[in-house]
C-alpha cells in the first residue's frame, strides 16, 4: 500500500531534484568540448535562427509517444508532457544536433515526474543484457556538426569520446520511494558514433518497439501488481495496438502468467526477460520505463484519444470473456443432469433467485477481517439480496474473480489491497468499503476516488470505535481510538503495525443495515423486503 507520510512528504516538494532533466550530449567533465560547443552554434546563430523557429514543435515531436515515422513527423501524441522540462537554452542546442541529421541516434528522458523517469531511444537501438545496457548507435552517414566537432578532437581522444550521451534509470513506478527503488534493477542507456563500429551485432532484428520496464518492487500485492504495473503499461503501451515487444527487469514467470490475458490484448509478441535472455535484440524505438497518472486512475486528458479508465476496464472485458465462457460451458456440462431432475416448482424458485440483486463480500483472514461475517450474509439475504462470499487466494485465477465482480450489484470489503477487484465491477454497480480506524485517508485515496471515476456508486463505512478489535485493546479515550491521525501522522511504520497488521472489525448490523438498504435502493429502485434501521 502506498506510504501515506511518504506521499505528503512528496505533496511538500520533497523531490524537487527530480525536476532536471537530463538532456546531454558532451561529458560534463569535458569543459573544452563544451566552450567548442558553444563557440561553434553561436556562429551558426544566424544561419540556423530561421530553421529554430520554424521547428519549434520538432523537440515535443521527438519524444512524444507513438513517434514511429522516421523524422520528426509521425503518429504523434500532442498531449503528451514528454521531455517538456528542458529549459530553453537546452532544447535549442537540441534542435540544432538533430537539426544536422535525420537519423542521429537520440535518446531522451522525461524526469520531471515524482513517480516515475521514462525515457525514449530512437535510431539504432540495441539490447546487452550481460551489461544490462541498451545502446544506441548514431548514423554512420551523419557529416554535420557532431562530426565536425569530432575532427577537433585529438585522435588519442577520439576512443574516449565514443560515448554521446549516457543516462541511468531503474523503470519503476515508484521513484519516490528510496528504499523501494534500491532494490530495483538499474539500466545503462548509452548513445555512441556507429562509425567506430558497431560492438554488439543483432541476433533479433524486430520491427515494432520495445517497452522496457520492471516487475520488481512491491509486485505480489495486487493493489500495486495493478496500480504500479497494468496500468501504467496500459497508459504507455495501448496507442501501440500490440504492435510492440514488452521486455522485463526482475522477471517473475508468475506474473506473466497471473497477467497474461491482459499482456495478450497490448501485444501480440511474447514477453522478454531483459536480464535471462543474452540475445541483442535490436530495434529502432525503445521507451523504457512506464508512465503512471494517479492511484487505479487512467487521466483522459493525458491520453492520445482521450481514454480513461472505463477504457481500461473494458480491456479486462475483453480479455477475460474468452476464458469465462469457456467455464460456464464446463459448468452447464457438469450441471445438465441436474437441471433435467429439477422439477417445476423448484425452476420458478430459481427464476426468483436470479432476478434478486447479487452481493459479493470480499472476505478476509486475520487482520481486518470481518468478525461477524456470517451474520453479515443472513442480514443481506434477509434484505433481498443473493449472497456470495468471495475469497481470493494469490493462486486464484483472475478470471474467475473477474466473472463473480462483473455479475455482480454490489461488493463489500473492508479495505485493503483486495479492493483493487473493484476494477471488475460493472459501472453502475455499487461498492461498499468498510472503512477500520486509522484508514480514512488511503480508502478514500486509493479506492474511493478511483471507484468513482469508473462509474461506481461508492458508499464509504466508517466504523465505530466500538466496532473495532482496538476497543478491547485500548481505554476508550486512549488517542488510538480518538484521534487515529495523531498516529498515522506519525509514520507509516505506526499505522501499519496498529491499524492494519492488529484491528479487526465487528460490524453493527443495525448501523451497516442502512448502507445495505441504500445499496438495495441504488441497484432496484425499489426499498429492500426488510431494513434494520
Amino acid at each position: 500500500m502506498v506510504h501515506h507520510h511518504r506521499y505528503n512528504l512528496l505533496k511538500k516538494g520533497g523531490d524537487e531534484e527530480a525536476g532536471t532533466l537530463l538532456f546531454l550530449y558532451y561529458r560534463r567533465r569535458r569543459p573544452n568540448l563544451l566552450s567548442v560547443l558553444f563557440l561553434s552554434l553561436l556562429s551558426c546563430t544566424f544561419i540556423l535562427a530561421p530553421r529554430l523557429f520554424s521547428a519549434s514543435s520538432s523537440l515535443s515531436h521527438l519524444c512524444s509517444f507513438g513517434v514511429q515515422n522516421e523524422g520528426f513527423v509521425g503518429n504523434i501524441d500532442v498531449n503528451a508532457p514528454l521531455c517538456s522540462s528542458i529549459p530553453n537554452e537546452s532544447a535549442s542546442v537540441i534542435l540544432k544536433l538533430f537539426s544536422f541529421g535525420r537519423n542521429t541516434g537520440r535518446i531522451c528522458c522525461d524526469r520531471s515526474h515524482f513517480r516515475s523517469d521514462i525515457c525514449f531511444m530512437k535510431g539504432d537501438v540495441r539490447t546487452h543484457s550481460p551489461s544490462s545496457s541498451v545502446f544506441l548507435y548514431s548514423s554512420k552517414s551523419n557529416n554535420g556538426f557532431i562530426s565536425y566537432v569530432s575532427s577537433m578532437i585529438d585522435d588519442g581522444e577520439q576512443e574516449e569520446h565514443d560515448e554521446l550521451q549516457h543516462e541511468r534509470i531503474k523503470p519503476y513506478t515508484r521513484k519516490w520511494e528510496p528504499s523501494i527503488m534500491d532494490t530495483i534493477d538499474e539500466l545503462d542507456l548509452i548513445s555512441k558514433r556507429a562509425n567506430l563500429g558497431v560492438h554488439h551485432p543483432c541476433d533479433l532484428i524486430h520491427n515494432v518497439p520495445a517497452v522496457i520496464f520492471s516487475t520488481g518492487g512491491y509486485t505480489g500485492n495486487l493493489y500495486h501488481e495493478f496500480n504500479d504495473g497494468i496500468m501504467p503499461l496500459y497508459i504507455t503501451s495501448q496507442h501501440f495496438n500490440k504492435k510492440v515487444v514488452f521486455f522485463i527487469l526482475d522477471y517473475r514467470n508468475w506474473w506473466v502468467i497471473k497477467y497474461g490475458d491482459i499482456i495478450s490484448h497490448l501485444s501480440d509478441h511474447p514477453v522478454i526477460d531483459f536480464i535471462g535472455d543474452n540475445r541483442t535484440h535490436c530495434f529502432t524505438e525503445a521507451i523504457i520505463g512506464l508512465k503512471i497518472h494517479d492511484e487505479l486512475t487512467v487521466d483522459s486528458s493525458l491520453m492520445r484519444s482521450n481514454e480513461s479508465i472505463v477504457d481500461f476496464r473494458n480491456l479486462l472485458d475483453r480479455a477475460y470473456w474468452p476464458r469465462i465462457r469457456g467455464l460456464i460451458q464446463e459448468e452447464e456440462q457438469e450441471t445438465v443432469d441436474k437441471k433435467m431432475s429439477t422439477s417445476p416448482t423448484s425452476g420458478s424458485v430459481f427464476d426468483y433467485q436470479a432476478r434478486k440483486p447479487k452481493l459479493v463480500i470480499l472476505s478476509r483472514n486475520g487482520s481486518r477481517a470481518i468478525m461477524n461475517e456470517n451474520s453479515l450474509v443472513k442480514t443481506s439475504e434477509e434484505m433481498g439480496f443473493q449472497v456470495q462470499v468471495l475469497r481470493p487466494e494469490r493462486t486464484t485465477e483472475l478470471a474467475k474473480i473477474y466473472r463473480s465482480l462483473n455479475s455482480s450489484d454490489v461488493m463489500i470489503g473492508v479495505h485493503g489491497a483486495a479492493m483493487t477487484h473493484f476494477l471488475f465491477m460493472k459501472p453502475g454497480s455499487v461498492l461498499i468499503q468498510v472503512i477500520p480506524l486509522g484508514t480514512e485517508w488511503a480508502a478514500e485515496t486509493y479506492y474511493g476516488e478511483p471507484a468513482r471515476k469508473l462509474g461506481l456508486k461508492y458508499i464509504g463505512y466508517k466504523i465505530k470505535g466500538r466496532e473495532s478489535s482496538l476497543f478491547d485493546e485500548y481505554d476508550k479515550d486512549d488517542p488510538v481510538l480518538r484521534n487515529p491521525s495523531s498516529f498515522t501522522k506519525k509514520g507509516w511504520e505506526y499505522t501499519k503495525k496498529i491499524y492494519l497488521e492488529d484491528q479487526t472489525v465487528r460490524l453493527e448490523l443495525r448501523r451497516f443495515g442502512k448502507r445495505l438498504a441504500r445499496a438495495y435502493y441504488c441497484i432496484t429502485g425499489i426499498h429492500p423486503q426488510s431494513s434494520l434501521e
